[in-house]
């Protein structure tokens, strides 16, 4: 594969989520101002074509028994998820994230994160880890909220043999030495953003596997996220593949790859680098809002990249959520029961 650098190239984020401030409550909604709107309207009306992408090189026979994975639990996805999965039931125990802090030296600062560990968790027992990352201006308690339901979820699923027990990891993915949340959408807080693949290896996940007791290997380890966390989600398993067995993404925010005509988005890569050379992932899952008002059909382009350039994946579409919880539910639903069925714990039954 070919080698991408760990600092990314970013694109302006004015087009990228909801304008929700530092350390305040967060509105459910994603009102954006008319400038916002408009330049949105403009970005995205301008990716409609998708330029040609040289051909990647044919899978050898490995690679396509990688694919069958995709293949195999592609049916499974479902728009909405089961009705009462958020739900706490009253003979399950249901665990609570705990807040954690770690040193980055990418950040040069102690770093909060949260960690869900599942029921009955114990050091004699190896779990995989799902990586999962909020959006702009947001933080590492936006996904634990009630109203994301992930702990919940997470338990039912198992409880219901739909999911392998797992950890949850939600990171502060704002990471700059310079300066400690983000104040905008401007370039240098969205390079901020992108800085966060460093913090990930360098930091965060030699902090998880030091604490608890996790299972390593690709096949143990996912990443997803939600709108910039999306899109850094893509870059960091585009570019970590052999790190990342599972990648996702739900209502992925613009400038993974350049804007066409906008010297303002050059991309963090080029279309024809997105595809897996090697390390195909077991799964590559994109959910998108029909109706999303911030992110337009941005995730739709990210997925004509996907179909030009042969990368396996599963598309997700929801008709009826926008650019918030109610799209990010629905996509942990379907990705949690995707992920880890073949690792360490075993192929589901």
């Amino acid at each position: 594969m070919k080698i991408i650098k760990k600092t990314a190239v970013v694109c302006t984020a004015a087009l990228l989520l909801t304008g929700c401030s530092h350390n305040t409550d967060i509105s459910e909604s994603s009102d954006m101002s008319d400038s916002e709107s408009s330049i949105i309207s403009s970005a995205d009306n301008s990716t409609e074509h998708v330029s040609s992408v040289e051909p990647p090189q044919s899978y050898s026979e490995s690679e396509k028994e990688e694919i069958s994975y995709m293949e195999k639990y592609k049916d499974i996805i479902e728009e909405m998820p089961l009705e009462g999965i958020t739900e706490k039931r009253a003979d399950v125990t249901y665990p609570e994230f705990q807040r954690f802090t770690y040193y980055s030296t990418t950040a040069e600062r102690d770093t909060p994160v949260n960690v869900l560990l599942p029921n009955n968790y114990s050091e004699e027992k190896k779990y995989p880890v799902l990586y999962i990352l909020h959006g702009y201006y947001d933080n590492e308690g936006w996904m634990a909220r009630d109203i994301v339901g992930i702990s919940a979820m997470v338990t039912n699923l198992c409880a219901d043999g739909e999911a392998e027990e797992m950890i949850v990891v939600l990171p502060y993915i704002y990471c700059s030495k310079d300066m400690p949340y983000c104040t905008g959408m401007d370039l240098q807080n969205s390079l901020n953003y992108d800085n966060f693949i460093n913090d990930l290896t360098t930091d965060l996940m030699p902090f998880i596997e030091s604490s608890f007791s996790v299972a390593e290997g690709r096949e143990n380890t996912a990443i997803t996220g939600f709108s910039m966390g999306g899109r850094e989600s893509l870059f960091i398993g585009f570019s970590h593949p052999e790190i990342f067995g599972y990648i996702g993404a739900v209502c992925p925010a613009p400038g993974l790859v350049p804007v066409e005509g906008s010297a303002a988005h050059p991309g963090q890569m080029q279309e024809s680098e997105m595809f897996f050379a090697d390390n195909i992932p077991y799964a590559l899952l994109i959910s998108a809002a029909k109706n999303d008002g911030v992110v337009g059909s941005f995730p739709m382009t990210y997925r004509r990249i996907f179909t030009a350039n042969k990368t396996e994946h599963i598309w997700h579409e929801m008709s009826s959520t926008g650019h918030d919880h109610t799209s990010v539910t629905p996509h942990l639903y379907n990705f949690m029961r995707l992920i880890f069925h073949d690792g360490e714990n075993g192929e589901k039954q």
